[in-house]
């Protein structure tokens, strides 16, 4: 089992307070949300819905739905401005809209995330000096990345399988002791601000190169099938996280005739392209984009899905709401393996649950969560990949997306758990 390092390294007086001056000074430059609340409601009425719907047409008062409406059987969660509170709570009131507050002051947690960032990088020297339980800068991770390998070079080697809308380099890793196996893709942080996703698939990462060899399950697992990891699918969208706007979900590419940027990569793939659960208004934050395939980080995981050929998994990691999900988001019509995706995913949240009891729901996208368009999961099934999952990471909503640093580790070690069964349930098929 590879080391968890948690060391607090001193600092003296004058250290600290020019520490505490750069985070003032970078702060500055950042959007804030002191006072900023997170409230959660559910509708009871057709009627409501679309009163709820109706607020994210009000640009002016830059709501940010962190669980879209659209279903009046599934919760909705809103991220509302200081100054906009007391209008958001008086309009549900007054159109009978029960709410409960779910985050009073968003500014805290988005702190913490922040000085976890700060100090992450000190004393980093090769992955087993590296914090697992901290979130990275997009550097400290590239560098992470080039260690692994260069540290395991019979076991893993790193692609470049493109470059982002701003030039940033699109990293795979490749863990593989044969050639032309069938295979098994992992992606995280397709969405920026969903930092626990990318923290959680590096964490698998490294246990993936302690394991070999010792672990029989994930010995014979690579000994007859190769797993492909790109940790970071969104690399600009999660520098702009870090350094501007800590809620950034989309891309950061720009398009001509409107004065917003940005698309939400998760709807942009060729599964019912531009359809329900997907916006077409360049402004909103499941913006699909201006066609198929238009954000290169997308066109970069499809081509290399096309053209490597062979691939039986396809997970994605996500936060957050506990929730494991398969095909389809687009419409009710069931897989044709249904049975087979819900009895694993069943068995992976048993496995999950066992850890630290973490209760996980599953199900497909639209019976859980509503209509996705253009949605990888549905792209992929629908390339012949019959296992086709995406996670919902902790938590339920206490934190949301600004998940404590803390909850890092405990979140990989039981996601991997779930992720270890979808895999070798792959395995276990091959002749």
């Amino acid at each position: 089992m590879f080391k968890i390092h948690f060391t607090e390294q001193p600092l003296k007086m004058r250290g600290l307070w020019l520490f505490h001056s750069i985070v003032l000074v970078v702060a500055h430059s950042r959007v804030t949300f002191v006072g900023d609340q997170v409230l959660r409601f559910r509708v009871i009425s057709q009627e409501q819905l679309a009163m709820v719907k109706s607020l994210a047409e009000l640009d002016n008062l830059k709501l940010d739905f962190w669980k879209e409406p659209v279903s009046i059987s599934l919760p909705i969660e809103l991220r509302v401005p200081r100054k906009h509170v007391h209008t958001v709570k008086s309009f549900l009131e007054s159109n009978g809209i029960t709410y409960s507050v779910m985050i009073k002051n968003l500014q805290p947690l988005v702190d913490e995330q922040h000085m976890s960032m700060l100090g992450s990088d000190l004393g980093q020297n090769g992955t087993d000096s590296f914090n697992y339980g901290d979130y990275h800068k997009l550097k400290e991770i590239f560098t992470w990345l080039k260690d692994l390998a260069a540290e395991n070079p019979q076991l893993v080697r790193r692609i470049k399988i493109g470059r982002s809308s701003q030039g940033r380099a699109l990293h795979v890793l490749k863990f593989s002791t044969g050639r032309n196996r069938p295979a098994i893709w992992i992606d995280s942080g397709i969405h920026g601000r969903e930092r626990v996703a990318p923290a959680v698939a590096i964490w698998i990462a490294k246990k993936i190169t302690t394991d070999y060899g010792i672990d029989p399950s994930i010995t014979s697992l690579l000994n007859k099938m190769d797993i492909f990891m790109e940790i970071m699918a969104n690399p600009d969208g999660y520098v702009y996280s870090w350094t501007t706007n800590p809620m950034w979900r989309k891309t950061m590419s720009k398009g001509p005739g409107t004065h917003c940027f940005g698309v939400d990569a998760n709807r942009n793939f060729d599964a019912n392209f531009g359809g329900n659960g997907s916006s077409k208004a360049p402004c909103a934050e499941s913006y699909c984009g201006p066609h198929a395939h238009s954000e290169p980080e997308v066109k970069a995981i499809v081509n290399f899905i096309k053209n490597h050929g062979n691939f039986m998994v396809f997970i994605t990691l996500h936060s957050y709401f506990q929730r494991l999900l398969y095909p389809y988001g687009h419409t009710h019509m069931p897989p044709e393996n249904f049975e087979e995706l819900a009895t694993l995913a069943s068995e992976a949240i048993e496995a999950l649950t066992s850890l630290y009891g973490t209760q996980y729901t599953h199900g497909s996208i639209v019976q859980v969560i509503g209509e996705s368009s253009g949605n990888s999961i549905d792209w992929s099934y629908d390339q012949g990949i019959k296992y086709a999952y995406a996670f919902e990471l902790r938590d339920e909503g206490q934190y949301g997306f600004k998940l404590p640093p803390n909850q890092i580790v405990p979140t990989a070690e039981e996601t991997w758990l779930a992720i270890k069964k979808i895999m070798e349930h792959a395995s276990n098929v091959l002749p």
